[in-house]
């Protein structure tokens, strides 16, 4: 999937995989069912459900213009006994 661009891994991040949550910085445009049924399908898991959110929007100075650029990470939580074997946990 081109929308998914990688696995986040921060702190607090690396804290939800206790939770059997996974965090992923996604394609602003993309949706919270799509990015389920991927998860679903690519994985071989189930989702129980994603939470998601935009990173503020950053200034970039150019010489020419301003440019701004938005962000979008997905949270899913994956019901009990499934795990993704990629991330660290």
């Amino acid at each position: 999937m081109e929308k998914s661009k990688n696995q986040l891994i921060s702190e607090k991040s690396i804290r939800l995989l206790q939770q059997n949550q996974y965090t992923f910085h996604v394609d602003s445009k993309l949706t919270k069912t799509e990015m389920k049924n991927w998860i679903e399908r690519f994985f071989a898991v189930e989702v129980e459900g994603i939470n998601s959110s935009r990173i503020a929007k950053k200034r970039k100075r150019s010489k020419l213009s301003l440019n701004y650029t938005s962000k979008k990470k997905m949270i899913a939580r994956l019901r009990a006994n499934y795990l993704i074997p990629l991330f660290v946990n």
